[in-house]
């Protein structure tokens, strides 16, 4: 009898013990399922949140496909396959990988559907600018004059064949800094799907990526930033999932001399920086390189024929915000966005 009574208590205690074991054992996952990781690429400062058990693989993978793309596409790097494009300018096509072959593919199609507001050639024009340089300065009118004639997308040669590349005249330059982070935002959210992850929030220097739910099965709340106030303070929020949040505004970018501001989204036509009533636009779409395609070109079209072109895609909408602190949101997200500044309207677009 008394060594029954021992048998149950030991075995009771070894019950007790299993279930802390468990509780602490998953609690203490719980906590390495949530992974930060902050670094640069691709000109810019990234964050990852990723929630999942293969978060540390994920993140791995997904840094080493940044630079896989950083390396391809730069501008910066001479050895990178938009360089030697532009190094053959006017000479010869150069065979390129498929990443950047349908990258600027791609750039093309939203050059030709956004009527050239935007366009991977306006290199030269960038150049002039060194907006977001040390050193920014105001070129002179004939300097502009001068690289607006090398500006035309429809100079760049391709060959699908050979997978190559080439530009037309010499001194033409390529750069996909306009829709190279939303492709490469989309690759992110493909290796973290890969990796068996369900919830993660994607940030590329301010290309968003909110993938499924948060881990409390909620929705993600993205804050729109107020183009009058500085980094951080927002107008509203959008409630997103699965979806890709990218804004173009005249803060990202910029100077000011003499009293007027020189912002970085330069307006293809003319050379100088875009003066539409738009001032920030938000494009929320379900791949980032839609959206980073369109919201340069929009934010150069202007509010009327923005809207659009908005309209009339399907799964696209938008956030515009004016210069008198209007903002006009397409009906998708009516009920997604909550304005928080009431120095603010908002204009729902039907």
């Amino acid at each position: 009898m008394v060594r029954l009574i021992q048998q149950s208590e030991l075995l009771v205690f070894f019950i007790a013990i299993s279930i802390l074991f468990i509780v602490y054992y998953f609690a203490g996952r719980d906590k390495k399922e949530t992974i930060i990781r902050e670094f640069y690429a691709l000109g810019t400062v990234i964050q990852l949140r990723v929630y999942g058990n293969n978060g540390e693989k994920a993140i791995k993978e997904a840094i080493n496909r940044l630079n896989d793309i950083d390396d391809k596409m730069s501008v910066f790097k001479e050895f990178s396959e938009v360089s030697v494009i532009n190094k053959n300018a006017g000479v010869s096509s150069k065979e390129v990988s498929k990443d950047t072959y349908f990258v600027i593919k791609k750039a093309v199609e939203y050059s030709k559907l956004l009527e050239g507001t935007f366009d991977p050639t306006i290199r030269p024009i960038v150049g002039l600018w060194r907006i977001g340089s040390d050193n920014p300065s105001i070129p002179n009118k004939n300097e502009i004059v001068k690289n607006l004639k090398l500006v035309n997308y429809e100079d760049i040669i391709f060959s699908e064949k050979y997978t190559s590349i080439g530009l037309k005249h010499e001194k033409q330059a390529i750069d996909v800094g306009g829709i190279a982070k939303g492709y490469a935002a989309d690759e992110v959210k493909n290796v973290l799907e890969n990796n068996k992850i369900k919830s993660a929030l994607i940030d590329l220097g301010g290309n968003i990526f909110a993938l499924g739910k948060k881990p409390d099965k909620t929705l993600w709340n993205v804050g729109i930033q107020n183009p009058f106030n500085t980094r951080g303070e927002h107008v509203g929020f959008i409630s997103v999932e699965d979806k890709s949040i990218v804004t173009s505004g005249n803060y990202e970018r910029c100077f000011s001399k003499n009293g007027k501001l020189y912002h970085h989204i330069i307006d293809p036509k003319t050379g100088y920086p875009s003066e539409s009533e738009i001032i920030s636009v938000t494009i929320i779409s379900d791949y980032s390189i839609d959206g980073d395609g369109l919201s340069t070109g929009v934010y150069i079209m202007g509010l009327e024929k923005s809207i659009k072109l908005i309209q009339s895609l399907e799964g696209i909408d938008a956030i515009f915000i004016t210069n008198n602190k209007e903002i006009y949101t397409t009906s998708g997200i009516k009920d997604e966005f909550k304005i928080t500044n009431d120095e603010f309207t908002c204009k729902t677009i039907y």
